[in-house]
This record gives C-alpha cells, sequence and structure tokens, in this order.
C-alpha cells in the first residue's frame, strides 16, 4: 500500500524527515518497505529563479541573438545570451542558473553550464514554457508576473511539489490502516509516546447542505446480513471534465492515473478515508431506483474492464428498478451505467458490505480492486455516511455539481463499539515488564479508546468500531505493546532453556530411518501436502471421489489435498532436472489424505525417489546408473535396520510402475516399489528413469515396534537356487509369472524374484527377457539334482504353455 507523506500532512502537520517517519511507521506495526521520492514535474525546477531583466541589446555578432544583464536578487547580476524575440527590459523571467539540470519531454536532462555565443559570455538561460516542461510553448521566454520578488524559486511560484511515498507492508488484520487518515491516527499515537502531540484534522463536511430536491432514488437492500449498511445522494448538474491539479497530483503520487474528476474524487475519498465510492450514471439507472439484491444463478454481466461474467447466486449485485444489474457490489462496476464525459447527474452510492462474501465474489471472478481489498478486510461502518459527505462536497466544488436529494441511509441494525476489560496484572504478564498504568491509559486515549470504569484491578474499556481487529483482551495488549515500542522492553541478555528428552517410539524410528538415508546420500525433501486435482487421472489407483477438496483454494494447483506423495515429488525431480542437477536421491516422511464414505482419512508415508547415477562421477570412480536393485537393496537396508528380516515378495498391483514389486508381511503391505511408468514421467516432462518406493509408515512402525521374539530352529538342508531366462511377451506382468510359478510347485519353492528385465532393438517385436531366480529347499533333506531339474523343467514347461514363454 503506497501513502503520500504530503498527503499525510494534511492531517498531521509535521515536518520530520521521511526516513525517520519511516521508522517509526515501522515501530508502530506499519511496516515501510521502501520510500520513493516523487516530484509532480521532473527536476522540481531546481535551480530555477525568478529574474528580472536590468539591459537588453542587440548581440554585436548575431542578428537574432541578443545580450540581457539579469537580477538573480542576489545583488550579482550575470550576462546571459537570449535568442527569444520578446525577452525585454522590465521584465520578469524563469533563469535557469549554472548548474541547473533541464529535461526534455523524453525526461531526458541537458546541464547549463558557463560559457560563450558567438563570443559573448552566457552565465545562464532564460526559459521559454516547454524548456520548464509547463507547456508546449516556445515562441518565447515565459514572462512572469512583475509583482513577484526577484530570486523567488521558480517551484515555489508554480506550486511545484516533491513528496516522499511509503510502501507499507500492510497486513491483513490492519483494515483501519487502509487510507491516509488510518496512517495518520496510528502515526499521532506514536508521536504522542515521544511527547509531540500533533492535532489529528479531519476533513470538515460541516457546509453539506441540499438546497434543491428535485431527484430523488428509492434503495431497497434484501439481505441486511449482506449489506449492513447502504448510503446514496443524487447529485445533479455536473460537468465532467479533468480534476484540479492538486487531486491529480496526489492521485499520481499513489501510482493512480487521473480520469475525470468524478471517478478521480472517488479515488481521492477512498484512500484518503478507506471508504470505497460508486458513481452511477442517474440517467441509466430505470426508474429512479436502486435494488441491492442477488440474481439468479448463471447470469450474464459485462464489467467496467469489457468481460462478460457469469454471475453467481450469492454475489451482491446493485440494480435498478427493472433488476437490471448496474454492479458488482463492493468489487467492480459495470460498463454499461459508469460515468462517462456525458454524465449530467450521478447517484453516489457509499456502503459497507459483508467482507466475507466480497472476498468470496472477488475470488470467484478473479478480481482484486482497491475497494475489494478494502471491503473484504472489513471497513469503518461509521465512516459511510461522512465519507459520502466529504464526496459530494467536493463534487459540488470542482465539478459544479448540486446536491438534488437528502442522503438515503439504510441502517437498520447499529453496530455498537465492542466492549473489553483489561487487566493490569495481565498487561505486565504478557508484555513482560511492568509499564506505568498512566502510560497504559494515555496509549489507550491516543488510539481512541475509552476508558468506561477503573478498578485497582484493571479498566472497562469501548474499542471503536473502525478498530475489527481488536476484539480480545490480548487484542488491547498487543496495541499497548507496539505504540509503547518493542524497543523498550529490557530483557535478559542470558538465554535459559531446558533440554528436551523426546520418548516418542515413532519419532526415534523416523529419525533411526532418516539418518540411515541421509547417510547414504539421500536428501529430505517436504513437499506441499495441496495439490492438483487432475493428478488423479494419471493413475486407476487413485479415486478421484476419494478426493479431499478444497472449500476456497488458493489456486487450481493447490486444489485438493493430495493422494499420493508420487507427484509431489516428480515436481522436484522436474525442477532439479530443470537445472541441471540429473543424479538424484530423495526422501519424504508425509501423510495422504482421502475421503472415504463423507469420513476422511490420513496415512502416514516414506517414500523414496532415485534417478541417474548412484554416485558424482570422479577421475576414479566409474559413474554407476541407479537401477531397481540398487533401490531394492536400500529398501532392504532399512526393513532390516528396523529388525523385520521376513519380508515375503509378491507382485505389485499398482498401475504407476512399469515394473515393481512389493514387500509384506503376510497380507500386510510394507512397500511398494518399481520403475514408474514413462507415460507419467511425461506429464511432469521428466526424460530419465525414475525409482520410486512407497513405505505404508503405518505397518512400518507395527512390525518395528513388537518386541516379541520368535525362535525357530535353524534349517538343517540347504536351499538350492536356480536361475532362468525367458522371452516372453511384452505385456506380460511379473505377477502372472510369480503366481504361476507357485502354482506349479507350492511344496519346495521359498522364493521367486526378479532380478533383470531387458528390452531392446535386439529381441523381437513385441517381446521382453525376463531374469528370473527360483529358491527351492525341503525341510528334512537335501535336494538332488534330478529332484531340482525335474522341478525346474515342470516350471519352465508351464510358463511355455500358459505365458508362450520361450528360453533364450
Amino acid at each position: 500500500m503506497k501513502i503520500s507523506y504530503n498527503w499525510l500532512k494534511q492531517f498531521l502537520q509535521i515536518d520530520w524527515e521521511p526516513i525517520k517517519t519511516g521508522e517509526l511507521l515501522t515501530d508502530l506495526g506499519l511496516e515501510v518497505e521502501g520510500i520513493e521520492t516523487k516530484e509532480s514535474l521532473k527536476g522540481s525546477l531546481k535551480g530555477i529563479v525568478v529574474g528580472e531583466v536590468l539591459t537588453c541589446v542587440k548581440h554585436p555578432n548575431a542578428d537574432k541573438l541578443k545580450v540581457t544583464t539579469v537580477d538573480l536578487g542576489d545583488g550579482k547580476p550575470v550576462q546571459i545570451v537570449c535568442g527569444a524575440p520578446n525577452v525585454d527590459v522590465g521584465q520578469k523571467v524563469p533563469v535557469a542558473t549554472i548548474g541547473t539540470v533541464l529535461y526534455d519531454d523524453k525526461g531526458e536532462g541537458f546541464k547549463i553550464k558557463k560559457g560563450k555565443i558567438r563570443g559573448e559570455e552566457s552565465h545562464g538561460m532564460i526559459c521559454a514554457e516547454d524548456e520548464l516542461g509547463l507547456g508546449k510553448g516556445h515562441e518565447g521566454i515565459l514572462v512572469l508576473d512583475k509583482e513577484l520578488k526577484t530570486g523567488t524559486p521558480a517551484a515555489q511560484v508554480f506550486k511545484i511539489e516533491t513528496d516522499y511515498v511509503f510502501e507499507i507492508g500492510l497486513t491483513p488484520n490492519r483494515s483501519d490502516a487502509m487510507s491516509h487518515f488510518g496512517v495518520a491516527r496510528d502515526l499521532r499515537a506514536g508521536l504522542i509516546q515521544k511527547d509531540i502531540n500533533k492535532e489529528l484534522i479531519s476533513p470538515s463536511v460541516s457546509d453539506f447542505h441540499v438546497d434543491e430536491r428535485t431527484l430523488r432514488f428509492d434503495v431497497e437492500v434484501d439481505n441486511k446480513d449482506l449489506v449492513p449498511r447502504y448510503c446514496g445522494i443524487a447529485i445533479t448538474d455536473i460537468t465532467v471534465k479533468d480534476s484540479p491539479e492538486w487531486i491529480q497530483n496526489r492521485l499520481k503520487s499513489i501510482g493512480i492515473t487521473p480520469k475525470n474528476n468524478i471517478v478521480d474524487i472517488t479515488n481521492y475519498v477512498l484512500h484518503e478515508l478507506g471508504q470505497p465510492l460508486h458513481a452511477f450514471d442517474a440517467q441509466k439507472i430505470k426508474g429512479n431506483k436502486i435494488i441491492v439484491t442477488t440474481l439468479k444463478e448463471g447470469t450474464k454481466f459485462t464489467t467496467l474492464d469489457d468481460v462478460e461474467r457469469t454471475l453467481s447466486a450469492d454475489d451482491v449485485m446493485i440494480c435498478d428498478a427493472d433488476k437490471t444489474p448496474l454492479c458488482i457490489g463492493g468489487v467492480f462496476g459495470g460498463i454499461n451505467s459508469g460515468v462517462t464525459e456525458n454524465t449530467t447527474s450521478i447517484f453516489l452510492e457509499s456502503a459497507y458490505f459483508n467482507p466475507v462474501s466480497v472476498r468470496k465474489t472477488a475470488k470467484r471472478h478473479a478480481l482484486n480492486t482497491d475497494a475489494s481489498f478494502r471491503f473484504e478486510r472489513g471497513i469503518d461502518i461509521n465512516m459511510t455516511e461522512y465519507a459520502l459527505k466529504r464526496a459530494a462536497l467536493l463534487i459540488e466544488e470542482y465539478a459544479g455539481g448540486k446536491l438534488a436529494s437528502d442522503v438515503s441511509d439504510f441502517y437498520p441494525i447499529k453496530i455498537e463499539d465492542f466492549q473489553v476489560f483489561l487487566s493490569y496484572d495481565n498487561v505486565y504478564r504478557l508484555i513482560g515488564q511492568e509499564i506505568p498504568k498512566d502510560t497504559i491509559k494515555n496509549i489507550l486515549a491516543s488510539l481512541e479508546i475509552k476508558i468506561n470504569s477503573e478498578t485497582e484491578g484493571g479498566l472497562g474499556l469501548t474499542i471503536p468500531s473502525y478498530r475489527t481487529d481488536v476484539q480480545r483482551e490480548a487484542d488491547i495488549i498487543e496495541e499497548i505493546l507496539r505504540v509503547y515500542g518493542y524497543n523498550n522492553i529490557k530483557f535478559s541478555h542470558k538465554l535459559n532453556t531446558s533440554i528436551s528428552f523426546d520418548s516418542n517410539k515413532e519419532t526415534k524410528v523416523e529419525n533411526i530411518v532418516a539418518n540411515q538415508l541421509s547417510a547414504l546420500g539421500f536428501n529430505e525433501t517436504m513437499a506441499n501436502s495441496l495439490t492438483k486435482a487432475d493428478y488423479v487421472k494419471l493413475t486407476e489407483n487413485i479415486n478421484e471421489e476419494a478426493n479431499v477438496a478444497m472449500l476456497n483454494p488458493l489456486s487450481n494447483d493447490l486444489g485438493v489435498l493430495r493422494q499420493s506423495l508420487l507427484f509431489s515429488g516428480l515436481e522436484s525431480i522436474s525442477y532439479n532436472l530443470n537445472r541441471k542437477n540429473n543424479s538424484l536421491k530423495f526422501y519424504e516422511f508425509g501423510k495422504t489424505y482421502h475421503k472415504y464414505n463423507n469420513k476422511y482419512q490420513e496415512d502416514k508415508h516414506l517414500t523414496l525417489f532415485v534417478t541417474g547415477n548412484r554416485t558424482k562421477g570422479s577421475w576414479n570412480v566409474n559413474s554407476a546408473v541407479s537401477d531397481f536393485f540398487y533401490l531394492k537393496g536400500i529398501i532392504t537396508s532399512i526393513l532390516s535396520r528396523l529388525g523385520i528380516d521376513n519380508a515375503k515378495n509378491s507382485p505389485v498391483k499398482n498401475d504407476i510402475f512399469s515394473e515393481g514389486i512389493s514387500l509384506g508381511l503376510g497380507k500386510i503391505k510394507l512397500v511398494e516399489f518399481g520403475v514408474v511408468k514413462r507415460v507419467i514421467l511425461k506429464e511432469f516432462g521428466i526424460k530419465q528413469e525414475v525409482l520410486f518406493a512407497d513405505f505404508n509408515w503405518d505397518n512400518i512402525l507395527k512390525f518395528s515396534n513388537k518386541k516379541n521374539i520368535k525362535v525357530a530352529e535353524l534349517l538343517k538342508f540347504p536351499a538350492v537356487k536356480r536361475d532362468l531366462a525367458l522371452l516372453i511377451d511384452s505385456k506380460t506382468e511379473f505377477k502372472e509369472l510369480y503366481n504361476l510359478a507357485f502354482q506349479s510347485e507350492r511344496k519346495l519353492l521359498k522364493e521367486v524374484d526378479l532380478f533383470d528385465v531387458y528390452e531392446g532393438d535386439k529381441l523381437p517385436k513385441g517381446k521382453k527377457s525376463y531374469a528370473v531366480s527360483f529358491v527351492l529347499q525341503d525341510e528334512k533333506k537335501t535336494l538332488e539334482d534330478k529332484q531340482i531339474d525335474k522341478i525346474m523343467q515342470k516350471l519352465q514347461q508351464s510358463f511355455e504353455k500358459n505365458l508362450d514363454a520361450v528360453l533364450r
């Protein structure tokens, strides 16, 4: 938010350095993020003074030049060569002295230097209108009023302003400071603490008077909860033209482009008092009636920016007698009802709209206006009529308007000021220091907080309506502290702390795994729990109906809570790959969120992401690409570290993997891992292979925390391992081969493991190669070769018959 220092001085007559004022505003909680110098005219006519021409003779060496002697008011007349045809003795003229910088219409400057023109010395320059930037005239020099005192700075003559603009980072709770008057009110409270007691000057509306009631508008408000207060007045005989220069300068200083006197005055009052206003062309309001209501869902309405918008049934609309929409209440005007150069009468609106309603409407239509910015934070409802009168008087003065009606004021339920009791003990306790009671009362008085009653233990207070953020005792204590000054609170240089001991077993297990992964070169990531709703379309394992949607999302990219940690991790992978960081190892502890049968469920997960090389390349180390078995080794080591050594392989049922397996205990799944499908990676612009593992952390904790130890006799007879390299159809999944193997040999087959997959141009089209290991073991005797060969032959035949597999 931009605040003009010169504008502030209309309310507080202070003459502090801008930097010093900015520091005080920051101490008060209105953080000044920067101070910018603004000039109403480039260069502010610095170095240009009023001079009087004493002599004027023809240049001896040039027909069109004259040699003049000019008094600059310092008692030392100077000689200036001038080429203007209208220069003459006795004139008062603007003179650019030596060292002055003049600027052209492009903002480029040139410096006035001492020199010789055709052999005659010249010590300055008598200026024309365009050379000063005051107009376009160049027929001759600018001749000034003879009554002006010689030596007067030209900036005073032409009322050139140099202003300082504060860029304030306003927090959402400080709706009371969304105007120059509000900032001045806060600044005054801070000055009082420095023993500088300045009067807060507010604009007078005592001259408000209706002479003729010639134009009346009836006001009807359908919903007092959405529009607690609505004021309006009719003004006739206006002339739409440029606004006065002083209003234009005020608006320009804070970055607003002037348009015409009516629009500029409503903008001026908005930034002066914090009350948004809107002017309607009275001739475009049918039936001389204003109806504040809501319209049917889907109604079309074209706003001032010439965009047709589809209205919601919850949008507050300002309509005429035919319920034709004229304006989106509190947000944006309509293109067909605004003030134009042909407007001669207006209906001026000043209202208080429900902050929540305005916020939802502005968000719904992606509109962020100066009006909605203030309404949605909560303006002062008691400022509504006052601001209307202030603007009406300005329109009467600068647009020739006549007040043609009394003020219509719909205000059925008056909002009372809030009552709070303040305990001195709580003040001392929260601030951490005892502040004198008189100081507390002075601060409250400077903030316009009234003291209704006083006891030994505290104060009964009335909070003004414009302080919508002060509703509790703690809020008042915060107000006292910020005005008293955080820097005035004493603190000890000794830091006292206690050693915390976390006995939470879940945290211990998490730290064990995190330390192990970090030691293996992994980096921990923490992604946003909010994600895109469209990600559910990338896999059938996630149900769109299970999405937990945000009622008021910040954007489409943050519309739902994530059902999987995969996609946020791939976003991180993509971000790093796009910045040439190609070898990555990430892990994340996080939650997924689901909605099942109108009930919400949260699950804890640990995910791993691996892509690129295992280690950073070096002159004495060959780079090895991370593969499926590298990831499997890491997963096995994690489970082993947690005492889970008996997890069994099973085919993965998750369609995010092109190849993958699941590890579990019985029917309880512990982790799924594998190679992410290319079609998913393509959505994130990832072209290299990415390995992904998803631990069900809740299940991991169940088994890692078990203290029961089962003892079993070691098997006396050795296990036998055999491998098969099979050429199979590319659509065949490992789980089919896995299930078929155990169906063929239920007694002696203990494990089936996939240890290599090959797909390439050396294989027939539509084929891939699986290298599969089989572990056989008999608990009662040693297996013989004949028995082993018979089992392997049976497995091979089963694969050939059911999967069209061929032994390579």
